[in-house]
């Protein structure tokens, strides 16, 4: 992960990332960043935590939703890690690109936490992925979509960036 350099512009692109999603999004999000000028923040958020108190940087701390769940974390009283996996992951992605980035652990509704965290870091734009299983009803997909919601609570430009299992880039032809 690149070190946190301050933006010429003063604002950050803010990506949406979660394990096993296609390099294409946070791509298009480096891609984007580096047009602006400005680094990428890259969050993911655990759905089942909440968050009890933020930092400045956007990241939380977060307890588990359900009290009889004891993870590692909660066990061990230690605050909840970026997943290693995903980490390894973003950064084998971007380990190309130029534009510094560092990653946020957000907890709660993935479309609530990241419109906060746009506001709490300045983000100019929030990146997010279409749901890559092209099988699934439209109601689902509109009921589910954190990039909908997301229309409805963030305050910034959404860009939403179309992926396909098969890892081709069918939604550019």
């Amino acid at each position: 992960m690149s070190s946190s350099v301050p933006s010429p512009t003063g604002s950050v692109v803010l990506v949406g990332v979660h394990s096993g999603q296609l390099p294409a999004v946070v791509l298009e999000a480096a891609k984007l960043a580096a047009a602006l000028d400005c680094p990428l923040v890259c969050a993911y958020a655990n759905p089942a935590r909440f968050a009890v108190q933020e930092l400045d940087d956007g990241t939380v701390i977060a307890e588990a939703l359900d009290p009889d769940y004891m993870d590692q974390q909660s066990l061990s009283g230690q605050a909840e890690e970026f997943p290693e996996q995903l980490a390894g992951e973003l950064a084998e992605a971007l380990q190309l690109c130029r534009v510094p980035w560092r990653s946020v652990l957000l907890a709660g509704d993935p479309a609530r936490a990241l419109a906060h965290c746009a506001e709490t870091v300045g983000a100019s734009m929030i990146v997010v992925g279409t749901h890559a299983d092209t099988r699934t009803p439209l109601r689902e997909i509109l009921r589910l979509s954190v990039a909908a919601h997301l229309t409805r609570l963030a305050s910034c430009p959404i860009l939403v960036v179309p992926v396909h299992r098969d890892g081709t880039d069918k939604g550019r032809q």
